[in-house]
């Protein structure tokens, strides 16, 4: 797992996360998989890529999911560099030998219709372009839910996790082998 605060549990036990929700169905469903959480609260997708090789090379996953591009997004950081980011880790996993799953997000429309469009945009194009699985937005069912929000109005709570694993699952399921 490689991603940013949403999936290291900012604001929560760790042990609540989606994340380590995902382990545990990993485990109660028989597939074996071990997760290793290497998302870290803050993180921009040139973070994340810097970060990459030395995780591929120490721990030689079967899967990699990414979701980046939240802090990328919320700094203003050009859609361009974050494609171009996102792109060569997607590239960088899968010369590793790693399945990618793609995980998006959404800017709030205070950044105006393009840029937030522009941006929705993007993960489905990198997805498109280089044939990898896309979850469209990991907060698409708690988003539009404030008691699920943390007061920080960014980050959900630990009850919304689950509903996060949620989103993800469908995605991820059909990439796993049963061990």
């Amino acid at each position: 797992m490689l991603g940013d605060s949403l999936s290291a549990g900012y604001g929560i036990k760790p042990a609540q996360g989606w994340v380590a929700l995902l382990e545990q169905r990993l485990q109660t469903q028989g597939y074996g998989y071990k997760v290793l959480n290497a998302s870290v609260s803050g993180e921009t997708s040139g973070g994340g890529l810097e970060r990459l090789p030395r995780a591929l090379e120490l721990h030689h996953p079967a899967v990699v999911i990414v979701e980046l591009g939240a802090n990328d997004g919320l700094r203003g950081l050009s859609v361009a560099l974050t494609r171009d980011n996102l792109t060569k880790i997607v590239a960088t996993t899968r010369q590793s030998g790693a399945k990618v799953l793609l995980i998006g997000m959404r800017m709030p429309p205070n950044y105006g219709p393009r840029y937030t469009n522009d941006f929705m945009n993007m993960y489905r194009e990198i997805a498109t372009a280089n044939k990898v699985e896309l979850v469209p937005f990991l907060l698409q069912s708690v988003a539009l839910k404030p008691e699920l929000i943390q007061a920080d109005g960014l980050h959900p709570t630990a009850p919304a996790q689950p509903a996060l694993l949620d989103t993800v699952w469908p995605h991820l399921k059909p990439m796993l082998k049963a061990r």
